[in-house]
């Protein structure tokens, strides 16, 4: 199915995976026009070998592989952790995070080489195509967007392996393992195969970046996080970049068997999707910073911002990255972020992430207010008075009824 206004050059943010790669080659042949591969390093590691020679080989025009991981972990993947953005509570946002960080820089490549569309592999069900397009829209609204998974002809992915063979494509999937992987600073994706069926418990060797807790040392280890105003800048008291940041963690929480989840979510196009993920580093990366905003922000803010922290995962996750109201909520949440400065003690054990000590110079934690020996600071008599007036409207309510 051809545009009424067929592209000249298109931008098509590529992989190197199944889907792209059939893309490629389906584009050249659709349209018959220039096609150059995108692909940001964003964390793949091994992922991005020989993908420029593949990308060629398969038809692109050129190939740019452009190396965006420091900038995801300061511009994405941090602000997201100051905001607490966990999408129904349990997912941290690691393919939503990186796709309006791709499809930002794919408008960079498409203004210095004058292309007049761009194309992605998202499909027709998927939350990524939204996030992928809104950024479009968003940058570069004049372009064309062509989206193969809503317009071709293919039916499934076994389809595209057969195209793939046909075509001498090689692919990283088997029909014996069609695993949809996504692979970046913050996590480790897995979607399809077995695991379409929510019952089916993942298959160990299916894992990458973390052992099995069962496998993980038998010795726990220990680590000190500091933050400056919400974000991470040491561990164990040596300075670090935020790449380098996700680095260690990531590393460190993999051989203790830190950040599984298997998971069920709800899709922003209503399609229930289940999903297997790998975060080791983004989740103690979590679990360390909401404990010190526990001891460094007072309770109404700390309040508000809980709920903001909703909002602001499900925009993430609905690819608002861009959106009005995306930089109004940044813009509450670093304020409250200010005084998020102090060091986290974590002890990583066998899969499980705890904070076991936290302290702050600007800590509102009071031991003369809270300990339950005897102390000066607060007067116990004056909660009589208090409790009386909070609960005044319940007592006029029960006498009326009465």
């Amino acid at each position: 199915m051809k545009q009424n206004n067929p592209p000249k050059k298109i931008v098509l943010a590529y992989s190197g995976g199944l889907d792209t790669s059939v893309i490629l080659a389906w584009l050249k042949d659709t349209y018959g026009c220039e096609v150059i591969a995108f692909c940001a390093d964003v964390g793949q590691k091994e992922e991005l070998t020989g993908l420029e020679e593949k990308g060629k080989n398969t038809g692109a025009s050129k190939v740019f592989i452009e190396d965006l991981r420091l900038e995801f972990a300061r511009d994405f993947i941090f602000p997201a952790i100051r905001g607490s953005a966990i999408y129904e509570m349990r997912y941290l946002l690691g393919t939503s995070l990186a796709r309006p960080l791709i499809a930002k820089a794919m408008v960079e490549v498409a203004k210095r080489e004058g292309a007049d569309a761009f194309s992605h592999g998202a499909t027709g069900k998927g939350n990524d195509q939204v996030r992928f397009e809104l950024t479009f829209k968003a940058l570069s609204p004049d372009l064309q967007i062509i989206a193969p998974w809503r317009i071709w002809e293919f039916g499934g992915r076994a389809d595209l392996i057969e195209y793939a063979k046909k075509k001498g494509i090689p692919v990283p999937v088997t029909a014996a393992k069609p695993y949809s992987m996504d692979r970046n600073l913050m996590h480790l994706s897995f979607e399809g195969g077995i695991l379409e069926d929510p019952f089916n418990e993942p298959k160990e060797d299916m894992f990458i970046l973390t052992v099995s807790p069962e496998k993980a040392p038998d010795k726990p280890t220990y680590l000190e996080l500091g933050f400056e105003n919400g974000n991470c800048t040491s561990i164990d008291g040596k300075k670090m970049n935020p790449l380098e940041v996700m680095d260690f963690l990531n590393d460190i929480g993999g051989k203790n068997g830190i950040g599984r989840i298997d998971i069920v979510e709800n899709r922003l196009v209503g399609i229930k999707s289940r999903g297997v993920y790998e975060t080791p580093g983004g989740t103690i990366l979590h679990t360390a910073h909401r404990d010190l905003e526990s001891i460094t922000i007072d309770r109404d803010t700390q309040h508000k911002k809980d709920e903001l922290s909703h909002e602001f995962a499900k925009y993430i996750y609905n690819g608002q990255w861009y959106s009005n109201q995306m930089n109004a909520m940044r813009v509450y949440i670093d304020f409250t972020q200010q005084s998020v400065t102090g060091v986290v003690r974590i002890k990583l054990y066998k899969g499980v992430c705890s904070v076991v000590g936290r302290k702050s110079e600007k800590s509102l934690y009071n031991a003369g207010l809270s300990t339950f020996e005897k102390e000066e600071l607060y007067n116990q008599h004056d909660a009589e008075g208090f409790i009386n007036l909070f609960g005044l409207p319940m007592k006029e309510w029960a006498r009326v009824r009465k």
